[in-house]
C-alpha cells in the first residue's frame, strides 16, 4: 500500500487507515484479529483508536493483538483523549485529564508510546494553550511521537496550529486533524480543509463511506445486519438516508458500473485522493468487508468521473466562505 507523509512531518502512514470504533463492543477478538492481520498483510500501517471506544476495550484489544499477532514496530498507532462520559461535560481538554488519559491508554495498549496522540474534540471550558501544553509534554516525554486534533472547526484548528508554530523548537506542530469527510459530508471543505492545507496539517477523514451509505447497501432496503438496523447505530446512519443522499449514491453506483468497480471503491477512492487528505479511516465489521475496502488501492478515478461526483455532491457555499466575492 502506498505511504504518505502525515501533514508537514516526517511520519509516513498508509493511505488507508484502519478504524477500531466497534472493537471490543460489536467486533469480537477473532474478527478484530482477522482485520488487523489482513490490514497488515496488505501493507497497512495506520491504526486509529480512542480511549472511549468501548470504554477502553478497543485499546485493550489492540494491545493484545500487537503483542501476539502483528509486530508493534510495523504499525502507526493513533489514539485520542478528551471525550468523557459525562452528560454535563462531554469534553475535557484539561492538562491533568489528558495526560492521565494518555497514561491509561498506554497501559491498555501495552506500549511505551503512541505514534500519534490526538485531542478528541475542542473543549470550550479549558484554555486552548493548556490543552496544547499537554501535547507538548506528551511528545517531550516520549509518550507520543506526534500530535494532532480531531473534530476542531476551522477557526479552532487554525488557532491551535498557529499557536504551536509560534515558537518552533519549543512546541509540537500539529501533524493532523481528523474529521468526517465523504461525498455525503463535504462540510470540511468550507474552512477546515483550507486551514489544514495552509498550515501543513494532514486530514484523516473519518466515515469516508458516509457511515456505510455510499456502499449502496441502503439503496432499496435496510439490511438486517447493517448499522442502520442496529438499535445503537441507526440514528448515526439516519441523516444520510434522505433524498439528497440518494441522488449522490445513485451517481456513485453509475460511476462504479462504468468503471467495473464497486460503489465502495469509487466513494473511497474519491475521498482518498482529495487535496489535503492523508488517509481515510475505514471501519469494518469483519475481514471480508475490510478486504473489499483495501482493494481500492488499485483504483484511481478518471478526472471526468471525479468532476461528475464533485458536481452531484457539491456543498452550497455562502458568505463568508471562500469565493464569496463572486456571489
Amino acid at each position: 500500500m502506498e505511504q504518505r507523509h502525515l501533514g508537514r512531518t516526517g511520519l509516513r502512514v498508509s493511505r488507508i487507515g484502519l478504524g477500531t470504533l466497534t472493537w471490543g463492543r460489536d467486533t469480537e477478538e477473532h474478527d478484530a484479529a482477522d482485520q488487523l492481520k489482513a490490514f497488515w498483510e496488505a501493507g497497512g500501517t495506520l491504526v486509529d483508536t480512542a480511549d472511549v471506544y468501548a470504554d477502553g476495550g478497543a485499546e485493550y484489544l489492540l494491545g493484545q493483538l500487537i503483542t501476539d499477532l502483528v509486530p508493534r514496530r510495523d504499525l502507526v498507532i493513533a489514539t485520542k483523549a478528551g471525550s468523557v462520559p459525562d452528560p454535563e461535560r462531554r469534553f475535557d481538554g484539561s492538562r491533568g485529564h489528558l495526560l492521565a488519559a494518555l497514561d491509561a491508554s498506554l497501559e491498555r495498549l501495552g506500549t511505551d508510546y503512541v505514534d500519534l496522540w490526538q485531542v478528541h474534540a475542542f473543549d470550550p471550558t479549558t484554555p486552548l494553550d493548556e490543552t496544547l501544553q499537554a501535547l507538548d509534554l506528551a511528545v517531550s516525554s516520549g509518550r507520543a511521537r506526534y500530535a494532532g486534533v480531531s473534530n476542531f472547526c476551522g477557526w479552532q484548528l487554525a488557532k491551535a496550529a498557529t499557536w504551536q508554530l509560534a515558537a518552533p523548537g519549543f512546541r509540537t506542530r500539529l501533524a493532523s486533524t481528523q474529521m468526517e469527510y465523504s461525498l455525503l459530508q463535504r462540510g470540511v471543505e468550507r474552512e477546515v480543509l483550507p486551514a489544514a492545507l495552509d498550515l501543513g496539517v494532514g486530514l484523516l477523514p473519518s466515515s469516508p463511506l458516509g457511515r456505510g451509505v455510499l456502499t449502496g447497501k441502503y439503496r432499496h432496503a435496510t439490511p438486517a445486519d447493517s448499522r442502520g438496523a442496529s438499535p445503537e447505530l441507526a440514528a448515526f446512519v439516519a441523516p444520510y438516508l434522505d433524498e439528497t443522499a440518494s441522488r449522490i449514491v445513485d451517481a456513485v453506483a453509475t460511476a462504479a458500473d462504468g468503471l467495473a468497480a464497486t460503489p465502495l471503491q469509487v466513494a473511497l477512492a474519491w475521498v482518498r485522493d482529495r487535496p489535503g487528505v492523508t488517509a481515510p479511516i475505514v471501519g469494518a465489521r469483519n475481514a471480508q468487508q475490510l478486504t473489499a475496502a483495501l482493494s481500492v488501492e488499485a483504483l484511481s478515478l478518471p478526472d471526468e468521473i471525479c468532476e461528475a461526483l464533485d458536481d452531484v455532491s457539491a456543498p452550497v457555499h455562502h458568505y463568508p466562505d471562500q469565493d464569496w466575492s463572486t456571489l
